[in-house]
């Protein structure tokens, strides 16, 4: 007990100093936090770690920031990619297209007898991650890359060398144009064996929606090459068991664009196959779309894009594990750790893998079923 000068009384007890110690423990916990809407009623809370970069592009709010997930780069407050888990993002989009490609036209004659792809196209994929990956196949002669923000490539390049940097920007394949991918295509007269569309989700007021409508579908098929020419996207959430709110399909609060893609590049293309992968950074699983003219080494009937219980796409989601461990040895250079251990060569995708991601749970097929919007230019269809 002290004695104050006013001559009041101060009680000093052990009680007192625990429960000091209790505010100041508490008050350590307190941080940053990083919060993304991840769907409506949903988010995603990560300890903020650092900030590395904030800033503003013509176009977008780009951030730079450290998260359990690792590095992260985030755009008008949504996770583009994370270090924990880009490899299994870009592996997902760019391995499983150009092995189809290879698969569909193994050989052309040339001197290494690796035939397809030779030539790629990238929309958008400004972390250079995604050329990255395709750069990493051995058949690959071009590859173009057009995306519209170079703020956006430049902080990458800063910030996340590692995700592409100069490994991609030095090499003599890799061709950069700063600039509108759904302009520079509506332009261009060249082929490519594979169109990789690595954009932002349709989001209103975004500039991708032009990017995942019927008519540019159409035009993309054009550029593609004969027989073994294959286009996919990114498609947004792909829950393996869809929420509430995802299953209220076509309501105003519809959040999930997975199916409209998927029907849309049906009414294109003759053969449409649906995939996912589980994404943490992200929040959900993720899904991509491939698409292309049906060959006769994955022949068979296709009912379109929402059906997914097709025979091209079973015969694809069942290929041999061997045969596509193989195509991966022999095709793609290994990683960076100087391993030459076939089984390191890529990180996510390997033939065990490629069954899980092209294997759908029924509680998502039968949404994608149940789902039958189309998106057109005049009748866009917006992801939350």
């Amino acid at each position: 007990m002290t004695q104050p000068e006013n001559g009041s009384t101060v009680l000093t007890t052990d009680t007192n100093v625990t429960a000091a110690a209790d505010i100041e423990s508490e008050r350590a916990k307190c941080g940053f936090w990083f919060t993304e809407d991840i769907s409506p009623g949903a988010k995603l809370n990560l300890s903020l770690t650092r900030i590395l970069t904030s800033t503003q592009s013509k176009y977008q709010k780009i951030d730079v920031v450290e998260t359990v997930y690792g590095k992260t780069l985030v755009t008008d407050g949504k996770t583009q990619s994370a270090e924990v888990d880009e490899f299994a993002y870009h592996e997902s989009l760019v391995h499983p297209t150009l092995l189809r490609c290879a698969l569909s036209f193994p050989s052309d004659g040339a001197a290494d007898g690796l035939g397809s792809p030779r030539t790629v196209f990238i929309g958008g994929g400004g972390e250079l991650a995604t050329a990255r990956e395709v750069l990493r196949h051995r058949s690959v002669k071009r590859v173009v890359m057009v995306d519209l923000d170079e703020t956006l490539i430049n902080v990458c390049r800063q910030h996340l060398p590692e995700w592409g940097g100069d490994t991609v920007d030095s090499d003599p394949r890799f061709e950069l144009i700063v600039g509108d991918a759904h302009a520079y295509l509506l332009q261009c007269s060249e082929i490519f064996d594979a169109i990789i569309m690595d954009i932002s989700d349709p989001i209103e007021a975004g500039p991708g929606i032009a990017l995942y409508t019927r008519e540019f579908y159409n035009h993309a098929k054009s550029l593609l090459s004969v027989p073994q020419g294959v286009f996919v996207t990114q498609a947004g959430v792909a829950e393996a068991v869809p929420s509430l709110q995802m299953q209220r399909s076509g309501g105003v609060d519809e959040p999930l664009c997975y199916a409209p893609i998927i029907n849309t590049l049906a009414e294109v293309f003759e053969c449409v196959v649906p995939y996912s992968v589980s994404i943490p950074s992200f929040g959900s699983d993720w899904g991509f779309v491939m698409a292309f003219n049906c060959g006769s080494d994955l022949g068979g009937d296709n009912n379109g894009g929402s059906d997914i219980g097709t025979t091209v796409r079973e015969e694809f989601a069942n290929i041999p594990k061997k045969i596509i461990d193989d195509i991966i040895s022999k095709r793609i250079q290994g990683n960076n750790n100087g391993t030459s251990n076939d089984n390191d060569i890529l990180r996510h995708y390997d033939g065990e893998t490629h069954r899980t991601m092209f294997s759908l749970t029924k509680s998502l097929r039968k949404m994608l079923k149940d789902d039958k919007r189309i998106m057109t230019r005049d009748n866009p269809i917006f992801m939350y």
